[in-house]
């Protein structure tokens, strides 16, 4: 999914970056302003930026108040980065891919085609560098970035026919943006970048064979069931795309040793709960698609998987070498990736095979 295209209009609902005020201070309290790249209480995202700060107003009594504005509120929501590097803006919420523009290592940092799963991602961010990479492309822009939620494996997409060979990829229409559209239009396909209101009417039209949100959950909401049968696993533009918090950097070493612990908190509290609320919400949206709708689950098939894998390494390749810290992230990325498929295949991998035999399980 690529949620800029949720967003259409949202512009023209901003005001200059040049009203903002400077985080307020009274009587030891701070008030900070956090744009957001969402519409207001948009399922998941924006409601998992508005419980990140929430959490963080009362782990603080209030110390520090944290007040969210959607996309278009006080900035377009493509302008949430510059606003906070600027520091007009004290936080912003959103996937970093959006950010791509000023650095293409921003990408590795949400998701990219047959990347990391969340797990993995968390990990890579955690424990093997990836935050101490992240706080170096972040400090050339004036902020520091932190985790804040994930929607987990995406979904394949929507089709209004079946695809059961490479061949049938070869000029279907799909609206998928950014770097899965890159890989869909090497492989034969015609990859449209549609903002989110065009989706339905393009599909119903026949303007679109196909297109991909997100997952069950969000998808149920907007209606695709209705125009396409046809509901094919797995997403392999964005196998666990990662929401971020962007804070900037003179804000974040203002805060006190407690406050920063508290904010980092707070983000890794809703990168756990907001993934798991997704994986709730998809369970039973995917059995009411199916038992209520009539939707057909379809496996792509592993000839076209493959073709998607390695034209989305040629891609990933091209992008690597666009500047000294993207190659930097891509490296670390990369050697990553590789040990995290050799433990998958004897970990997550294996057990989940084994859960999927036909013996007996409880009454």
């Amino acid at each position: 999914m690529d949620r800029r295209s949720v967003l259409t209009g949202a512009a023209g609902l901003a005001v200059g970056a040049a009203t903002f005020a400077k985080p307020a201070i009274a009587q030891g309290k701070r008030e900070l302003k956090m744009v957001t790249t969402w519409p207001k209480n948009f399922p998941g995202l924006g409601t998992g930026a508005q419980r990140f700060a929430d959490r963080i107003t009362k782990a603080s009594d209030g110390k520090l108040t944290v007040k969210v504005f959607a996309a278009g509120e006080l900035v377009p929501a493509f302008e949430s980065f510059d606003a906070v590097s600027q520091g007009t803006a004290d936080m912003y919420h959103g996937a970093d891919y959006y950010w791509k523009g000023k650095s293409q290592a921003y990408n590795f940092f949400a998701s990219v085609p047959f990347g990391l799963t969340a797990n993995e991602m968390d990990a890579w961010i955690h424990h093997s560098g990836g935050q101490e990479l992240w706080d170096e492309l972040g400090s050339q822009f004036g902020i520091k970035h932190l985790l804040c939620g994930n929607t987990g494996v995406q979904w394949g997409g929507w089709f209004t026919k079946e695809i059961n060979s490479l061949e049938d990829m070869k000029g279907l229409k799909m609206r998928m943006p950014g770097l899965g559209g890159d890989v869909l239009n090497k492989i034969g396909a015609n990859a449209l970048a549609l903002p989110g209101g065009e989706i339905y009417p393009a599909l119903q039209s026949g303007a679109i064979d196909a297109t991909e949100w997100v997952g069950p959950w969000n998808d149920l909401a907007f209606g695709f069931y209705k125009v396409a049968k046809y509901y094919y696993y797995p997403g392999f533009h964005e196998p666990g795309s990662s929401l971020g918090v962007g804070i900037n950097s003179k804000v974040w070493e203002g805060f006190s040793e407690s406050e920063k612990a508290l904010v980092q908190d707070a983000a890794t509290a809703e990168n756990n709960y907001l993934y798991a609320e997704f994986n709730a919400r998809n369970g039973a949206a995917l059995e009411t698609l199916v038992t209520k709708h009539g939707v057909q689950i379809k496996k792509t098939a592993d000839d076209i998987l493959n073709a998607m894998g390695e034209a989305s390494g040629q891609v990933m390749a091209d992008v690597a070498n666009t500047d000294k810290i993207t190659r930097k992230v891509y490296d670390s990325f990369v050697s990553f990736r590789k040990n995290a498929i050799a433990m998958g295949k004897y970990a997550d991998e294996a057990y989940a095979k084994a859960r999927r035999l036909p013996f007996k399980y409880g009454g």
